[in-house]
């Protein structure tokens, strides 16, 4: 299972499952941003009424970001399933695991004035965009691994083939 979960993770569609998170979860933190600026400028125009569907909006976009929250804790969960305690191993995991679990305990537990100073994981979410450059680097860097041994291969089997024709031929011509 490990193995299988671990084949996904590194896979051209697993990196673009997590690429489209990232992505969806960055709209969003731009969206709530937009919202704010737009409910302080209403506000201070005293135009209150105008407010209110936009107040409603930030409040599903919590939610939402409280559902990214869980599916990249899911994620790390996945992580460290398919690739034990050495997926700890790169700093880089490690900086992205914190990140993920300021951001879930931030989402989960913190409200009102706390919840506005941790917005700080806010910037460390966007970190995820570099993370997925990582990933995508690290799996064209697989791919090249895995072609350059196959050519490899072909090469050897192709001087094999080639070494048996010229036999072949020096014994049609001998003959």
């Amino acid at each position: 299972m490990g193995a299988r979960v671990r084949q996904f993770l590194t896979s051209w569609a697993g990196h673009y499952a997590v690429l489209l998170l990232v992505s969806l979860d960055v709209a969003c933190i731009f969206a709530d941003f937009l919202i704010s600026l737009f409910i302080c400028e209403q506000r201070c125009g005293k135009d209150l009424d105008a407010t209110e569907n936009l107040v409603e909006a930030q409040e599903a976009l919590k939610v939402v970001s409280l559902v990214f929250s869980c599916l990249f804790m899911a994620e790390l969960m996945a992580c460290v399933f398919g690739f034990g305690l050495n997926y700890f191993k790169s700093k880089f995991h490690c900086f992205d695991a914190a990140v993920i679990v300021a951001g879930f305990v931030i989402d989960v537990c913190l409200k009102g004035v706390l919840e506005e100073a941790g917005s700080i994981v806010v910037i460390l979410r966007l970190w995820r965009v570099f993370k997925i450059i990582e990933e995508f680097g690290s799996g064209a860097e697989e791919q090249m691994n895995a072609l350059s041994e196959r050519v490899e291969q072909l090469e050897a089997e192709n001087k094999q083939l080639k070494t048996h024709l010229e036999a072949i031929q020096a014994t049609s011509r001998g003959g």
